[in-house]
């Protein structure tokens, strides 16, 4: 019998020939983007994918190895690869090949991502914020003393300052384009007006991920039609070469949807952890308890508490329609909480079904738009 040591050992080799093997299919992948790009093929081809993991399931199975784990190794490099021919189709893209970009508030974690894929595209950028430089990019603590000769500016800064930021480009005019990445754009629109109104060409944009995002797919990019139809096409060919879904709408209608997409979202979630964290003596016990659903939103509500609470405070009291998400879920709390109570079972069915039914809508119109 081989000792523990030599196992581990054959494992450590093996781990690494795994690596290598990564490595390599990665490289392929580099390849397959430059293909599809020289013959206008998309990234992503779903039925290929389909295809992939079917397969390996087969041939986990017939290896002894649980084809739900083949499945899982699969998607993820498959994940791996579609982000590695992504960004290659980006970079491919050249957008900002001898142009400029100026993000004011680039430190910040989403204005750091949009330093790097504008970077990613050619556009020579320059970070202004106070916070400090950020190696590899040019940098100026204040904005004002730019003389936003660059053609992108991207406002990046936290809502409480962004409008305030917006007011002031307006009044210097700008000559490039101008928009913010803001969560909420009502507490924007004096700014957005006044840019208009100074002849700034001048869009919003509203990317729907965290700044740990590498692989658009799957994920949304809102574009704010401000009425300036040059701007918007400009600001929406920056993601032209992604697999994200771009997505236009207006000002109120952004800020009404948000209200319950991050809105209501961030509220359940912290009522949960809230919830549980004010549970007294179940809480060290309830540490060692697990569930399937209980598991899963507790992995939610860690993401969520992890977040800086500035910007989720922002979300919650800024948005001119927060009041009605929150009003929806306090009414559904006591609706459901009057349902046991009272030993109502026909209403807290009623509830269930409802739900079930929404939810199944839901998913019919996602797949039928995908």
């Amino acid at each position: 019998m081989k000792s523990l040591e030599e196992l581990r050992a054959r494992l450590d080799v093996l781990d690494r020939q795994l690596l290598e093997l990564v490595a390599e299919r990665q490289s392929i992948s580099t390849e397959i983007a430059a293909v599809k790009r020289a013959t206008g093929q998309s990234t992503r081809d779903f039925g290929r994918e389909r295809e992939v993991l079917l397969k390996a399931r087969r041939d986990a199975e017939a290896l002894g190895v649980a084809p739900a784990l083949a499945e899982s190794i699969l998607q993820s490099l498959i994940r791996g690869s579609l982000t590695t021919q992504e960004q290659a189709r980006v970079a491919a893209q050249g957008r900002g090949s001898g142009r400029s970009a100026l993000v004011i508030g680039g430190r910040g974690k989403m204005g750091r991502w949009m330093a790097d894929f504008l970077a990613s595209q050619g556009f020579r950028i320059t970070i202004a914020d106070p916070a400090g430089e950020i190696p590899g990019y040019e940098w100026v603590a204040d904005w004002h003393v730019s003389r936003l000769e660059d053609d992108l500016i991207v406002v990046a800064t936290p809502l409480k300052v962004a409008g305030d930021v917006l007011t002031q480009l307006a009044a210097r005019r700008p000559r490039g384009v101008v928009f913010d990445i803001g969560s909420l754009k009502t507490p924007l629109r004096a700014g957005l007006a006044a840019l208009h109104d100074a002849g700034v060409s001048v869009t919003s944009v509203h990317p729907m991920f965290g700044p740990d995002t590498a692989l658009l797919s799957g994920r949304h990019v809102i574009f704010i039609d401000l009425g300036d139809a040059d701007a918007l096409e400009e600001a929406r060919s920056l993601f032209a070469s992604t697999m994200a879904d771009l997505v236009v709408m207006g000002l109120d209608e952004h800020d009404r949807l948000i209200a319950f997409v991050l809105g209501l979202s961030h509220a359940l979630n912290i009522a949960f952890f809230t919830a549980l964290a004010e549970s007294g003596e179940a809480a060290p016990r309830l540490a060692r308890m697990s569930s399937t659903t209980f598991d899963a939103q507790l992995d939610v509500a860690t993401r969520v508490a992890a977040e800086n609470p500035d910007l989720y405070y922002e979300i919650q009291s800024l948005n001119a329609y927060g009041e009605e998400s929150l009003r929806a879920l306090s009414a559904a709390v006591e609706r459901l909480h009057r349902a046991v109570r009272e030993h109502d079972a026909p209403r807290f069915t009623e509830m269930m079904r409802r739900g079930q039914e929404y939810l199944l809508v839901r998913q019919a119109a996602r797949e039928a738009s995908g």
